[in-house]
């Protein structure tokens, strides 16, 4: 990233977001994941908000930490968050 600061998205751009990734992918019934398995909305606001992969697996770690397993991912979710910031920071000094 080019940036130093990453802006967080508010609650509305994020649920704007949510109903806007709805709309572009009403498509055709997906036997693998359901309407009722609502297991792709993480995906789609990663992907709307193109957060990369390092950025991407804090989302999925932390939004999912209270159905799977609690602590661990969010610790997982910490380790990625550590590890786009140096990649960052190392980004950063090579500019300079």
């Amino acid at each position: 990233m080019a940036t130093d600061k990453i802006k967080l998205p508010s609650k509305a751009e994020m649920k704007a977001a949510l109903l806007l990734s709805e709309k572009k992918h009403d498509g055709p019934k997906d036997p693998i994941n359901p309407a009722h398995y609502k297991g792709d909305y993480v995906m789609r606001i990663i992907e709307d908000f193109e957060l990369g992969f390092c950025l991407g697996n804090v989302i999925k770690y932390i939004l999912r930490h209270q159905q799977k397993a609690g602590l661990e991912d969010l610790k997982k979710a910490r380790w990625y968050l550590d590890r786009q910031i140096q990649q960052m920071e190392s980004e950063k000094q090579k500019g300079n």
